[in-house]
């Protein structure tokens, strides 16, 4: 437990919401929290679930309802073919996290994640006694990473590849030329990528955002971390979803 570190965002929140209770004006900067409220009709949507009777134990993975769309979704917008038995519906996109790296890591093992980043990746690699390995995020890249210094990070031990894009807290995106490289880097090495795509929908400006996983050989071996959220303003409904694509979950 002594190796579990915390999302320091929540401190900070807590301190935030003091200085409001006292009448102090407050820019939040802690989380990634989208400026306007969850859409009306999600919220009528709920209420008329719950008077319907929506409030009981339902599949663990998920409504096969929800599954379905969620998967309709994922294959328009990655551009792959997913279907509902890939899809797994979760409290938040943190046990996504620590599933994926709970089910792949052994003491000793190595995981490559973008630095700044979630601080959560690097507490759940030390959790389980793998090795953290951060490669840095540079501003003259556009919050991106230099790839010949990415492939030089990959060793025997390396099991795990975790990409942010969309990047938190950056806003960063690593360009789809670039992804394409990365694939063709991991396709024929034993490491499995954790794609955080949670933040996939806010995109301002240029081109949309690009799943590793649309490219040639990579749907064998990644796993996508989405949600509710940031799109939706959801981030107090706690939903969110993996998938676990043909050939990377390895129960």
């Amino acid at each position: 437990m002594s190796r579990i570190g915390v999302e320091s965002a929540f401190d900070v929140l807590v301190r935030a919401r003091a200085l409001e209770s006292q009448g102090r004006s407050v820019i939040h900067l802690e989380f990634g929290e989208p400026d306007f409220p969850t859409p009306p009709h999600i919220v009528e949507a709920a209420k008329k679930a719950l008077d319907e009777g929506w409030t009981h134990y339902g599949p663990s993975q998920g409504l096969p309802e929800l599954r379905e769309a969620i998967a309709a979704y994922v294959s328009r917008t990655r551009g792959i073919a997913v279907g509902p038995q890939q899809v797994s519906v979760v409290p938040g996109g943190k046990p996504i996290i620590f599933f994926t790296l709970l089910a792949l890591l052994e003491p000793g093992d190595e995981v490559i994640y973008p630095n700044p980043g979630f601080p959560i990746y690097e507490s759940m690699i030390r959790f389980l006694g793998a090795k953290p390995v951060p490669v840095p995020l540079e501003e003259e890249r556009g919050f991106s990473f230099d790839l010949n210094l990415f492939s030089d990070l990959l060793t025997p031990k390396t099991k795990v590849v975790i990409l942010n894009s969309p990047h938190n807290p950056t806003g960063g995106m690593v360009p789809a030329e670039e992804l394409g490289r990365i694939a063709e880097i991991l396709r024929d090495r034993d490491v499995i990528v954790l794609s955080d795509e949670i933040y996939s929908q806010i995109v301002y400006t240029g081109e949309p955002s690009v799943s590793i996983a649309h490219f040639p050989g990579m749907v064998e071996k990644t796993i996508i971390l989405d949600g509710f959220s940031k799109a939706y303003a959801m981030t107090g409904w706690r939903l969110g979803y993996g998938l676990f694509l043909p050939g990377s979950w390895r129960p």
